[in-house]
C-alpha cells in the first residue's frame, strides 16, 4: 500500500507521494510513484499511483511507450479531460489483459490501481482527476481541492482542517508533510522517502520534484513541532465536568 496525495489550489498543483511497497513483512521494497511527462513551456502532467504494482507499472510502462506513435499519448491529447480519459482506457486495458487468469483469481489477487493525473495543457488551466480502477474518474473542483488515494484516513483529518482553495502552496506543502507524518506513524505500510512537486500555474516550468528523505532536516522539524504542539493543545483542554 501506499500514500499519495494531490492538490490544486489557486496558485497552482501540489503532488506527494510516499515510497513505500510491501507484499508482506518479509518483502518492504522502495519504488517510486510519482511519474512526470512534461514538454517544456507547453505541457506538465504528474500521476501518482497507488494499488497493485504490477498493474500500476504496466499502465505507466503502455504509457511511455506510445509516446512516440502516432495514436492518442499524454503529449498530444488536447486537454487534462483527453489524458484522464486516456489513462483510465489504459487501466481498463491492463486489467483486462491480466485478470484472465482464474486460477490466480481464485487466490485472492487483488488487480486493482488507482492513479491522480493532474497538470496544465496549454491554453487550459490547470485541472486534477483522480481515476479509478474502473477507469472512471472525478475532477478536483474549488470546494474539493483536493484527492488521496492509498492510506488516506491517517492523514486526512488535518487536510480537512487546514487546506482550502486559496490556501498558499507554501503552507500547503507545511499540511502535506504533516499529513505524511500521521500517516506514516500510524501505518507500517506508508513510508519515507516522499516525492514531492510544486507547480505554480501557468509558469511551465521544468518539474523538479523534491525528495524528502530519512534524515530531511525540515521534516523532522514539523513532526517534532506538530507532535509538541499537539501535546500543549490537549494539555490545556478542559477536562470534563460531569466526570467523577
Amino acid at each position: 500500500m501506499t500514500y499519495c496525495v494531490a492538490m490544486r489550489l489557486e496558485a497552482g498543483l501540489l503532488f506527494a507521494s510516499d515510497s513505500r511497497t510491501n507484499a508482506g513483512i518479509d518483502h518492504i521494497s522502495t519504488f517510486r510513484k510519482m511519474t512526470v511527462f512534461e514538454a517544456p513551456g507547453e505541457r506538465l502532467l504528474v500521476l501518482l499511483n497507488s494499488g497493485n504494482l504490477a498493474t500500476t507499472q504496466s499502465v505507466i510502462s503502455l504509457l511511455r511507450q506510445r509516446l512516440g506513435h502516432d495514436g492518442p499519448n499524454l503529449m498530444n491529447v488536447a486537454s487534462m479531460y483527453d489524458a484522464a480519459s486516456l489513462l483510465g482506457s489504459t487501466i481498463r486495458e491492463v486489467m483486462a489483459r491480466d485478470s484472465t487468469g482464474h486460477a490466480t483469481l481464485d487466490q485472492g489477487v487483488d488487480y486493482g490501481g488507482s492513479f491522480l493525473i493532474g497538470g496544465q495543457i496549454r491554453s487550459e488551466v490547470t485541472r486534477l482527476f483522480q481515476v479509478y480502477p474502473q477507469g472512471n474518474f472525478i475532477e478536483a473542483s474549488e470546494d474539493t481541492p483536493y484527492f488521496q488515494i492509498g492510506e488516506a484516513k491517517y492523514g486526512k483529518p488535518i487536510i480537512d482542517r487546514v487546506l482550502h482553495y486559496r490556501t498558499p502552496l507554501a503552507e500547503a506543502a507545511k499540511c502535506t508533510l504533516i499529513s505524511f507524518d500521521s500517516t506514516v506513524r500510524s501505518n507500517l505500510s506508508v513510508g519515507l522517502p516522499i516525492d514531492m512537486l510544486i507547480y505554480r500555474t501557468d509558469s511551465f516550468a521544468p518539474a523538479v520534484p523534491h525528495r524528502i528523505g530519512e534524515d530531511d532536516p525540515y521534516f523532522h522539524q514539523l513532526s517534532r513541532g506538530w507532535g509538541e504542539g499537539l501535546r500543549q493543545v490537549f494539555g490545556g483542554l478542559p477536562d470534563a465536568d460531569w466526570f467523577d
